[in-house]
């Protein structure tokens, strides 16, 4: 009965030394955000946007985005996508990529739009075929030294 007791209290010493605290707490914000790796090597997490409703909404109504953030759309085949800034509160940097992911045009701190007519909004970019388009934290493409050609990975 001793030897036993003696074997179980080793099994459960050695257990606790195989245990390791969670690093993060896991949000489900974390389910839904993507890496995205810029050519310095900086990591942004991204949430991807493919469905037409979430393209569509893209970062509207937002209030901020942090400079590790971003949004990732997919429009399924290689076009010229221009983009406005109707109903976003913030200014952003809208970098198209083309099907090798490499990126074809830049719109550095694009304003947001603070027209209430959809209408009165300018249009930016798409004058080159993308398949991808990365918003991102007004400055952050040339706080990363983003230039035409780089290729983005995810």
């Amino acid at each position: 009965m001793l030897a036993r007791s003696f074997l179980l209290l080793i099994v459960a010493a050695g257990m606790t030394g195989c245990y390791q605290s969670p690093r993060k707490t896991v949000t489900t914000e974390d389910y839904h955000l993507h890496e995205v790796k810029l050519p310095n090597g900086k990591i942004i997490r991204v949430e991807s946007m493919a469905k037409m409703a979430d393209v569509m909404r893209g970062m509207m109504y937002r209030e901020s985005l942090a400079p590790d953030r971003g949004m990732l759309f997919y429009h399924g085949a290689p076009g010229e996508y221009p983009y406005w800034m109707y109903q976003v509160k913030i200014p952003l940097d809208i970098i198209w990529l083309d099907r090798y992911k490499l990126i074809s045009e830049i719109s550095p701190r694009t304003p947001p739009c603070l027209s209430e007519k959809s209408s009165e909004c300018p249009k930016f970019g798409g004058s080159r075929q993308s398949l991808y388009v990365l918003e991102l934290a007004a400055g952050e493409a040339q706080n990363n030294k983003l230039q035409l050609g780089d290729k983005i990975e995810f």
